[in-house]
């Protein structure tokens, strides 16, 4: 399908960076306008026709949508707030918490630029669909979430003493949000106990990439660690791998850990910097319709490489690791990731609101369905609480030897690269 490049974003659901929420695994901004008019009613029936036409389940999850129709507008609104409720009570018909209605204020929030200076904790913020747990994807790193402690899979129990049982993911978002310098307290849920982490908030500068030359037994190689693909990761990874070439490295590493998403286009074109040829991911909507993006043969290195993931790694992570994966391209260390395979469509509806539809299931080049399912490394390796932990306080020791992890795609990379070597030793005799 044809999407404006920068408005599809991929990110495992609600991304709370800065009291914003990006929802979403593929979120395709359109441009259509707004309504002009205060009609509540009209506002009811075209967020009703838009779930018609596109949202992928074609049984509108068992329900009698026509009927649906008519009962919402039967009935009486005297004000915007309530088309709101009805609106977002309609939808939980779905039972797809990646569908929603945004008010005005959220949907302004959800067209914030990804790669801005943002306020806030740094959580990225999903909600289970069978439990309607609140669940961390993952801390971004270096924000007031990060420093905290909170991991990826923690459950939030509570906001600030409040109890987060029934509670809707936007009704989270607003209470965990806030001004700068003030103070919010999780309670998290891991394993079998509860631990209270008292967060300040604060501005938060994201910067998708970051990068080093190490060495190795078999020489240099390049670490590149991605933490978001937002709009700027393009730039910063093709300086990082051009910066790291010029250095002549044997091969890379890169890491994909607690990265949970953002846009897709991002996705797409850095797989293209390490992959020449192959598909690089496919989506279907409703109708089977499929659509494919490839590589372009535009490759900036065919090195060898290994990328790391964990169970922060979704979305947009998770289509570059399984694309390379299955083109044989990296080998994958760590553990399993996210498991978040769900395409959306946000566009504007009534005067300033938005509408988040899931509208496509995206697949690996080998058809891998990542929703739940994740994607399996090919070496696994977990992290001990006491390990999580101090890298977390020693943020210097991540992607070193005293990192266990790395210690292992080291491993298989210099694997990788001796193989290489020798295959080369052997073609020239």
């Amino acid at each position: 399908m044809v999407i404006a490049k920068r408005g599809l974003i991929l990110g495992a659901t609600a991304l709370m960076l800065t009291g914003v929420t990006v929802i979403g695994a593929g979120i395709h901004l359109s441009s259509q306008a707004s309504l002009n008019n205060n009609d509540t009613k009209e506002l009811i029936d075209q967020v009703w026709q838009i779930i018609d036409k596109t949202y992928v389940d074609g049984t509108f999850n068992q329900v009698d949508w026509k009927a649906t129709r008519t009962e919402f507008l039967d009935k009486s609104y005297t004000s915007d707030e309530q088309a709101y409720d009805a609106i977002r009570e309609m939808l939980e018909k779905l039972g797809d918490p990646y569908t929603r209605f945004m008010d005005p204020e959220e949907f302004k929030n959800m067209q914030i630029d990804t790669s801005g200076e943002l306020t806030g904790v740094g959580i990225q913020l999903t909600q289970d669909e069978d439990t309607k747990e609140l669940v961390v994807i993952s801390p971004i790193e270096d924000t007031p979430a990060f420093d905290a402690g909170i991991q990826a899979k923690d459950i939030i129990t509570k906001i600030n003493g409040q109890s987060t049982q029934g509670m809707d993911l936007n009704d989270a978002v607003s209470l965990i949000r806030g001004s700068i310098g003030s103070q919010v307290t999780l309670t998290i849920k891991r394993e079998n106990r509860e631990i209270e982490f008292p967060i300040v908030r604060a501005k938060i500068e994201i910067h998708p990439v970051k990068y080093s030359q190490k060495e190795s037994s078999l020489g240099k190689i390049g670490y590149i660690r991605l933490n978001q693909f937002s709009a700027n990761a393009t730039g910063e990874m093709r300086e990082a791998i051009n910066d790291l070439e010029s250095q002549d490295v044997s091969g890379y590493i890169l890491d994909l850990r607690s990265n949970p998403g953002g846009l897709l286009y991002s996705s797409i074109e850095i797989a293209r910097m390490w992959l020449s040829r192959g598909d690089i991911v496919s989506t279907v909507n409703r109708n089977g319709v499929t659509d494919r993006q490839k590589a372009n043969n535009k490759s900036l290195t065919d090195k060898p490489l290994v990328i790391m993931v964990d169970g922060g790694s979704a979305s947009a992570s998770e289509i570059l690791s399984g694309a390379l994966q299955d083109n044989k391209r990296a080998k994958l260390v760590g553990t399993k990731t996210f498991g978040k395979g769900l395409v959306q469509s946000v566009r504007g509806v009534g005067q300033g609101a938005g509408l988040a539809v899931t509208i496509a299931k995206y697949f690996t080049p080998n058809g891998r369905d990542i929703n739940h399912e994740g994607i399996k490394p090919d070496e696994k390796i977990s992290l001990t609480d006491a390990q999580k932990e101090m890298l977390r306080k020693n943020r210097s020791k991540i992607g070193t030897i005293e990192d266990p992890q790395y210690a292992k795609a080291l491993e298989v990379l210099t694997q990788e690269i001796a193989t290489l070597q020798n295959n080369k030793a052997e073609s020239a005799k």
